[in-house]
């Protein structure tokens, strides 16, 4: 029988190694990102990550929003993959979009970069989404007209088709992929809430090792097969935030 359901997040992560490519689900505060998978490998402490997310964050706030400033609205229970830049277990990220902090606020990514700490990989949004596609279908590499002329397209190929000048840009397959879904069964098909789909629909499947946290788990056959977005073959492990404890929110 066919069950990819762990226990716990502690359990799911429990096999990324020092020195992993990690794909990172969501899209900004939208509710899509796997917080409790990213507070179990920040328990874990594992070092020298590479970090690969349409954005990576702004980890943890040190204290309340300057006055002025708009309060951004976040989904209960929320981290994001910069809480892992924050405790010093990123050593790269590769991204469409840093962030840039307020003038006189500071965000770990940003402070770390200019210490000579983290290396920054941006990448146009449309091409990483690509990137990505490209190594859960298998293929190596493409073609894109976005970046021609600029610093994208340094150290990289170019060639002309049709009168127009492409830039080679590879595949971006990664060991592990941590994503979030609303809805998953035991065989790890998944659907998704709002817009929560975004990059980790991509995602799953395109690392060696795809883990799903989802909201609920629920019964075979149960899932509305013309609903479901991604089918089991592309997950690995499943953790529901139904298990998540007090203290995993640490």
């Amino acid at each position: 029988m066919i069950n990819k359901v762990v226990a716990s997040f502690d359990e799911a992560v429990a096999d990324i190694f020092d020195g992993a490519v990690i794909l990172i689900g969501g899209f900004g505060p939208a509710n899509g990102c796997p917080s409790n998978l990213i507070r179990a490998l920040a328990r874990k402490g594992t070092k020298n990550l590479t970090l690969v997310a349409n954005t990576p964050g702004r980890g943890r706030s040190d204290g309340p929003p300057r006055p002025g400033m708009p309060v951004r609205k976040m989904p209960p229970n929320y981290d994001d993959g910069g809480l892992l830049i924050q405790r010093d277990q990123v050593i790269k990220t590769i991204c469409a979009f840093p962030g840039s902090p307020p003038p006189g606020m500071s965000s770990p990514l940003n402070d770390r970069l200019k210490a000579g700490l983290l290396e920054v990989e941006l990448v146009p949004q449309g091409t990483l989404a690509e990137r990505i596609r490209a190594a859960k279908a298998g293929i190596p590499a493409f073609y894109t007209p976005t970046g021609v002329g600029t610093i994208i397209a340094e150290g990289k190929e170019v060639r002309e088709f049709d009168g127009v000048q492409y830039l080679m840009e590879r595949a971006l397959k990664a060991d592990f992929a941590l994503i979030r879904a609303h809805k998953g069964d035991r065989r790890g098909n998944l659907v998704y809430q709002g817009t929560s789909r975004n990059f980790n629909g991509a995602m799953a499947g395109a690392a060696t090792v795809t883990i799903a946290e989802v909201d609920e788990v629920v019964e075979l056959g149960s899932l509305d097969p013309e609903a479901i977005a991604t089918h089991g073959i592309y997950v690995d492990r499943v953790a529901s935030r139904e298990n998540a404890k007090e203290g995993d929110l640490v």
